[in-house]
């Protein structure tokens, strides 16, 4: 693979879809061959801040050279709240695209769950968009009535939505939500934090359903060579020789089986 380098992007436009939540769109080389899962590392113009934040990939537009990424803030003084500043023609260096993506290639004729939590809902945005399989159903959680993306999702798929308080939807979380409407799948692709991807990866081994989880990890340098971002695997590392994968470089998706977590 050749190596990603670091290039200056343009903000096409930026808004707030909730509290704390943003919406980017950037110009960008990236978008010319970005993959849904995969995701960006995106710099500050703080010296202070060497390192760069990476950042999942909302929606590609190969046409208008241009990719869309929803984050969160995590607090003051932070590289995202310094990206949440930014605006219609400001520069931002990025390097992307990394990781891998979903193989929603291999969904084709099959019932499907695309499952989102949290900050992880963005990215199956772009991935309900490409898939063709014979049924979709996109059961995505959030904290509470915000429920950012929603419209999009319905666009694109059958939706079904849970909430920790219960003002939206099924209350309590994305398992809860599949187990109230009854629903069935022959493949699954999520993207969430780690107790909700735990529980689907437990679900699709009792049925011997095919997974596909993107770990969500705080990672250093996003190509693979710092360590910092590792999840244990059933199999040996060929960089550490070690039962570890790199989530930025072997990932951030993998087949559930492959990874505990």
């Amino acid at each position: 693979m050749a190596e990603r380098k670091k290039e200056q992007a343009v903000v096409i436009s930026q808004e707030m879809l909730a509290d704390g939540i943003f919406s980017m769109w950037i110009r960008t080389e990236v978008s010319k061959s970005a993959r849904p899962g995969q995701f960006i590392s995106m710099y500050t113009n703080d010296g202070s801040k060497l390192l760069p934040r990476p950042i999942s990939i909302c929606e590609i537009d190969k046409e208008h050279e241009a990719l869309r990424v929803v984050y969160r803030v995590t607090g003051e003084n932070t590289g995202t709240e310094q990206f949440s500043k930014l605006k219609e023609g400001d520069s931002i260096s990025l390097i992307g695209p990394l990781g891998n993506g979903f193989p929603y290639e291999k969904a084709e004729g099959k019932r499907v769950f695309l499952m989102g939590g949290g900050i992880g809902v963005p990215p199956i945005l772009e991935l309900a968009k490409q898939m063709d399989c014979e049924q979709k159903q996109i059961v995505v959680g959030y904290r509470d009535s915000q429920t950012f993306l929603k419209e999009q999702f319905e666009e694109n798929g059958e939706v079904y939505i849970s909430t920790e308080d219960g003002s939206v939807g099924t209350k309590g979380n994305v398992m809860n939500a599949i187990e109230e409407q009854n629903l069935e799948a022959d493949m699954i692709f999520a993207c969430g934090p780690t107790p909700m991807l735990r529980a689907i990866k437990t679900y699709a081994e009792e049925r011997h359903i095919e997974c596909y989880i993107s770990l969500e990890e705080r990672m250093a340098c996003g190509i693979g060579a710092c360590l910092a971002c590792v999840c244990k695997s059933r199999e040996k590392d060929a960089h550490s020789n070690v039962n570890n994968k790199r989530i930025c470089k072997d990932g951030p998706v993998f087949l559930a089986t492959e990874v505990e977590i």
